[in-house]
């Protein structure tokens, strides 16, 4: 009972301390609203708006019925113009998608021949470049194909595919975009708050007074954990019923207070690692120099950023070690396809498992550090 009492009381002091750092507190605020609604419409990997020309050169019924093809949102009105306007539209920006279409097109499409249309693109937007023109190639097929069928050329096949897209029928980033954001904020939280609270002990002086208390390394080490990891939990309520939920809309499938358990096993171990950082560096700096070099890769290859299975295999099995990919996964199968606990309580142990194995290691560099302080 005594031990409880020195974690209650720590921690509430954790609480106090928190309270007066006004950074932090607005660094959480914003990573939770502010900074979750600005990257979930801040930008899109979705093609919206993008500048389209097309020359013309055919004039003829089948070009007018690609050009018609091209529609909002996701390309402008497409704008007529010459072959030598083609270069000065793309280097002054003016245009991302430039489509030739040749002399005659019409009528070697009805001869059955095969002709080629050229399509110039600004691939200094990597990703809009790819998605706009795999766009491209679908209308001007779409179209083609539903010229040749009224031509009396097509083929109809006996069947219809039908695609549907599963847990994201519109294709909106904003429901991927959003939560992901939330996720990398509660690793990349609750590391600063753990192990800045450590580093703020040592400069402040505070942490002789601990040291000559009859307090254990054990029961210091869980009162940070409690206290940043209620704040955390709380923020992540507000984040997903008031942000994500409400002002967002987006629909969550599963249930959020399985969600949240999940995050408190997982904060067990961001919380040990944010001890370990604060014990191995000695001031703020250093810090945020180990967390560049630890922490944001973690996050950038767990799974949230790049899907794990894009990444080589020995990466993989490195990565499915880590908590935090298995954070990725148990919150996209609540999240967004309604998963219960039959189905993520692997992803609860193995966080939980290597959070033990952390947190005791933390405790050793921990009492260490102590010790050498003495």
């Amino acid at each position: 009972m005594r031990s409880l009492k020195n974690i209650l009381r720590l921690g509430m002091k954790e609480l106090y301390s928190l309270r007066r750092d006004v950074v932090l507190i607005i660094l959480i605020g914003w990573s939770f609203s502010i900074g979750i609604y600005a990257v979930a419409n801040g930008y899109s990997v979705d093609l919206h708006n993008a500048a389209i020309a097309i020359v013309d050169e055919d004039r003829s019924q089948l070009s007018g019925r690609i050009r018609e093809a091209f529609l909002e949102p996701e390309f402008r009105t497409p704008e007529m113009i010459s072959f030598d306007e083609i270069d000065p539209g793309l280097d002054t920006r003016r245009y991302s998608f430039v489509l030739v279409i040749p002399p005659d097109f019409e009528k070697d499409v009805v001869r059955g021949n095969r002709p080629a249309l050229q399509v110039n693109i600004d691939a200094t937007a990597t990703m809009q470049a790819g998605i706009g023109a795999n766009y491209i190639a679908n209308i001007i097929s779409q179209e083609l194909e539903r010229y040749g069928v009224e031509q009396g050329q097509g083929l109809t096949l006996p069947l219809t595919l039908v695609t549907r897209y599963a847990f994201n029928p519109n294709l909106s980033s904003p429901w991927f975009s959003s939560v992901m954001e939330l996720i990398n904020n509660v690793t990349m939280l609750t590391v600063i708050l753990t192990g800045a609270a450590f580093i703020r002990e040592r400069e402040h002086g505070t942490l002789e007074h601990l040291m000559v208390m009859p307090l254990a390394p054990f029961e210091i080490m869980l009162a940070k954990v409690w206290a940043n990891g209620l704040v955390i939990i709380l923020a992540v309520s507000f984040a997903l019923w008031v942000i994500v939920e409400r002002v967002l809309a987006v629909p969550i499938a599963g249930s959020i207070p399985l969600f949240l358990f999940g995050v408190a096993l997982y904060l067990f171990f961001a919380s040990a690692l944010g001890i370990l950082l604060g014990t191995v560096t000695h001031s703020m700096p250093q810090f945020g120099l180990m967390f560049i070099l630890l922490i944001l890769p973690m996050m950038m290859l767990s799974g949230g950023e790049t899907p794990l299975e894009s990444q080589p295999e020995a990466l993989q099995t490195v990565m499915r070690l880590v908590p935090s990919t298995q954070f990725v996964s148990f919150a996209q199968a609540i999240l967004y396809r309604g998963a219960g606990i039959d189905v993520v309580w692997p992803h609860f142990l193995a966080v939980t498992g290597v959070g033990l194995v952390l947190f005791a290691i933390a405790g050793v560099r921990f009492r260490k550090s102590i010790a050498a302080n003495r």
